[in-house]
């Protein structure tokens, strides 16, 4: 049997498997560990078992808890909820100011936590009701926060960024700087899309009522605004400290973690059940990106074995002559479709092993394409039928929100999310200067 045919075995049967509902890691390593034992015979058992011990030589990977600690110690303790307060304050004078003032709170749990879930759940509880009750529609204010949530695993200190650094042996620093330009960019977009069908349509964002602007004293103003700009100091120590290389990449975020426990005790909202349920949830997610690797690992070690990645890229270059942006396109909307039914690192580590060396074979910037790569989990977080983000919604959401305004709300952020990615593909310094300033300097 061929390579080709391999490949396609390999991949059908891990899907099939999928859909009977399995958990991802145990499909994935079970169809690597399988297939070894077919193509191979007894001796293969070690392929897949060694290349599991791989985990324990990515000291990289020690960050991920640390940043999840972070993140959820920030949401859990409420000081997340003082950022909307905040934004709630300064830009509710404008015709569609809060809705414009959540996506600035979303860049802002962006640089807390790193996953797009935590600025589901604090748009969803804290934002969407006092947007619902100063008369925003629904429809358009649930895909601010629906598109503005994704921003979390684009922008520093973005998890999957760490992730696809080790998978694709890359500095988790430039891809961080890589992602910076692009994640603004797109909560650019945003925010102009918003003002603009607000200015065209004021009764879909109405501003904040006079009386109950002139009750807000500008000491209260003042306050706010320093306690929401606690998060962002923290985010700014990491980086600053990690860029001028003081800390190490595990150092700095260790310091995170350390940095939000202090802020929730100074500000008095530590306690035992913020601590309990910031240490589970913690422990859950991290669990769960250990156990996806592991089980990506044992598939890819056998996939490589096959020489399949070197057969794939002579099919596609020299068989079918296609050209190198042809695959590229290929590849980012192959992405799009796996991310309707598989979250980030489940796509990232299934497909990792056939696309990381094709794009450096094609001429492509590892770099560049990881920004890519995110950007494609975002568009597949909010696409129906199936979409991440969409179920997250309806879980969160007042009942005056049906399925169908969900599904109606995000088409114009799926829009802005595909000319974001076209832009950096036309314009790759857009994710690539700063990596190379820094490199330069």
């Amino acid at each position: 049997m061929s390579s080709e045919l391999i490949t396609l075995f390999m991949f059908t049967s891990m899907l099939l498997l999928m859909a009977t509902g399995q958990r991802v890691f145990g499909v994935i390593g079970f169809v690597g560990a399988a297939f070894g034992l077919w193509l191979w015979g007894q001796g293969s058992a070690e392929l897949p078992f060694n290349a599991t011990i791989q985990v324990m030589n990515w000291f990289p990977l020690i960050t991920v808890p640390f940043f999840v600690f972070m993140g959820y110690m920030l949401s859990e303790s409420g000081i997340a909820a003082n950022l909307y307060r905040m934004f709630h304050v300064w830009f509710g004078g404008l015709r569609g100011g809060l809705a414009i003032g959540t996506i600035g709170l979303m860049v802002l749990i962006a640089c807390m936590n790193g996953l797009s879930v935590a600025g589901m759940a604090i748009g969803a509880t804290v934002a969407l009701p006092q947007l619902l009750a100063h008369g925003y529609d629904k429809r358009m204010v649930t895909g601010v926060i629906q598109g503005g949530s994704s921003l979390g695993i684009l922008l520093p200190p973005s998890v999957v960024l760490v992730l696809y650094a080790m998978i694709a042996r890359q500095p988790v620093l430039q891809l961080w700087l890589a992602g910076i330009m692009p994640g603004l960019l797109m909560a650019a977009l945003f925010t102009i899309y918003i003002w603009w069908r607000c200015r065209r349509n004021p009764e879909m964002g109405p501003a904040l009522p006079p009386e109950e602007l002139a009750a807000i004293t500008r000491s209260e103003k003042l306050r706010l605004l320093s306690a929401g700009l606690l998060p962002l100091g923290i985010f700014g120590a990491i980086m600053s400290l990690f860029m001028t290389g003081v800390t190490s990449l595990v150092e700095s975020s260790v310091i995170g973690a350390l940095l939000a426990t202090l802020a929730a005790l100074f500000t008095g909202r530590l306690n035992s059940k913020v601590l309990e349920e910031t240490t589970r949830n913690t422990l859950g997610v991290s669990c769960m990106f250990l156990w996806i690797i592991l089980g990506a690992l044992c598939f890819s070690s056998v996939y490589d074995g096959l020489g399949a990645v070197r057969a794939i890229e002579a099919l596609l270059l020299n068989t079918w002559d296609l050209s190198p942006w042809t695959i590229l396109i290929m590849m980012m909307a192959s992405f799009v479709v796996l991310g309707i039914f598989l979250d980030d690192t489940a796509m990232l580590v299934i497909v990792a092993p056939l696309y990381i060396p094709l794009v450096r074979s094609l001429g492509f910037d590892p770099i560049w394409f990881g920004v890519l790569y995110t950007i494609t989990c975002q568009i597949a977080y909010i696409t129906p039928p199936f979409g991440y983000n969409l179920f997250l919604m309806r879980a969160m959401a007042p009942p005056e929100i049906s399925l169908s305004d969900i599904y109606s709300s995000i088409w114009p952020f799926f829009f802005l999310m595909i000319a974001t990615m076209v832009l950096i593909m036309v314009f790759p310094q857009i994710a690539l200067w700063l990596p190379q300033l820094y490199t330069g300097r």
